[in-house]
């Protein structure tokens, strides 16, 4: 009988070890698995902020191309209206000009 209990007891006991050494086997594997996942979404973290980081710039880049473009044809139609008004002008400021000049002649004279 004594024979028979430490047989039971020695294989409960083999059974509790088994137990133990797949409970650390397990936590091994699921602490590796984590691992694997916090790394893999660390690299989708990366992946998604440079991705973004591109949509960023292609969207500042698109946004200063834009705003260049409007300061340009804003600047070519001031150029424009005042070449205009400087046109419009031209033959009065001569006439100014050739007066002034004779009164200046005569004043001399």
């Amino acid at each position: 009988m004594k024979t028979e209990v430490l047989k039971n007891i020695k294989a409960t006991e083999s059974e509790y070890q088994k137990m133990i050494s797949d409970a650390l086997a397990e936590k091994k594997r699921n602490s590796a698995n984590a691992e694997l996942e916090a790394d893999n979404l660390v690299m989708k973290a990366i992946h998604d902020a440079e991705e973004y980081k591109k949509a960023k710039l292609a969207e500042a880049r698109q946004n200063a191309a834009k705003k260049h473009d409007e300061i340009l044809a804003e600047g070519k139609r001031r150029a424009s209206e005042l070449k205009e008004r400087g046109t419009r002008n031209l033959g009065r400021a001569a006439d100014l000009l050739v007066s002034r000049f004779k009164e200046r002649l005569h004043a001399h004279s």
